[in-house]
């Protein structure tokens, strides 16, 4: 079934002077207009579209991808304003998302950016964004593990961190200790379950925990020393303040990723600094001496 606000793969039933249409295996169809067909497709072609409705309230397809589809969350630009609603730019030139009174928590103004909710109207088919997120992101029946790698999209900043939402599911925090890079409302990310309370609230991280974290930080490190000469101005004794400055990492993650490297003797670290002593891909193996040859008589 061919629905609005998804993605689908359809094959080329039959060319017009308006462009292809495309039919799922039912035999239901649906138009790609000219601006987005090309020459080279035939029919019995499958092509991946997106689809929507027009301003005629028809089914028509794009190769746009939009910001969000439904199901999602969505971090969106107000770009216009009726009596009836808001339009939202959702990365589709020829539609934007329309998101009606009913469905606005508060006043939305036009330049700025809000968090949504994006999903397909039951009763008109249409695809329409909400800002009652709560009604679609909660943490009642949690789906996600400590560890898992997760989708976290930064919905709101708070005195002790960032708000997320999890897979386009739940909600989670991010503390702002735990923080070693820019964030910023409106990011994309991935992180990592770090724990879910008995009152299901999920903490998230940044960084991978236990062994896979030691692991990808000290991959890290390694890329850093060869990006700089194979030396680094850090040690035990350096401060949270210039490790996290210099290398983007907590005090702890640091002396863990070290004290693995050093273990497998790929750096050495004292009180000036790390230097990198594994050999670099470019870096042929010493030749084996030549046998030398005994003197004639």
């Amino acid at each position: 079934m061919i629905s609005a606000g998804h993605y689908h793969t359809l094959k080329v039933n039959r060319i017009s002077e308006h462009g292809i249409y495309l039919a799922d295996d039912e035999g239901a169809e649906v138009l790609l207009p000219n601006r987005y067909a090309s020459l080279q497709h035939k029919v019995d072609d499958t092509i991946e579209v997106f689809v929507y409705h027009d301003s005629e309230n028809r089914l028509v397809a794009t190769t746009e991808h939009p910001l969000a589809t439904a199901g999602e969350v969505a971090y969106l630009k107000v770009v216009d304003k009726t009596i009836h609603g808001v339009f939202l730019d959702w990365g589709l030139k020829a539609k934007d998302l329309f998101l009606p009174n009913s469905n606005q928590m508060y006043r939305l103004e036009i330049g700025k950016k809000y968090p949504v909710y994006v999903y397909e109207d039951r009763v008109s088919g249409r695809v329409v964004a909400t800002t009652y997120l709560k009604s679609y992101i909660n943490n009642t029946e949690i789906t996600v593990s400590p560890r898992d790698e997760v989708d976290i999209l930064v919905v709101a900043e708070t005195s002790i961190g960032f708000r997320v939402a999890i897979n386009n599911r739940h909600w989670g925090m991010i503390y702002h200790n735990q923080i070693f890079q820019p964030v910023q409302i409106g990011d994309h990310l991935k992180g990592y379950v770090v724990r879910i309370t008995d009152d299901n609230r999920i903490d998230v991280s940044l960084q991978q925990q236990g062994y896979d974290e030691v692991k990808h930080t000290a991959d890290r490190l390694l890329e850093l020393l060869r990006n700089n000469g194979g030396r680094l101005p850090l040690c035990d004794a350096s401060t949270p303040e210039q490790i996290q400055q210099l290398i983007r990492m907590s005090k702890k993650s640091f002396k863990r990723c070290a004290g693995h490297l050093m273990k497998q003797h790929k750096i050495t670290m004292d009180d000036r600094g790390i230097t990198l002593i594994e050999k670099t891909d470019h870096e042929q193996p010493d030749e084996p001496a030549k046998p030398s040859r005994a003197p004639r008589r």
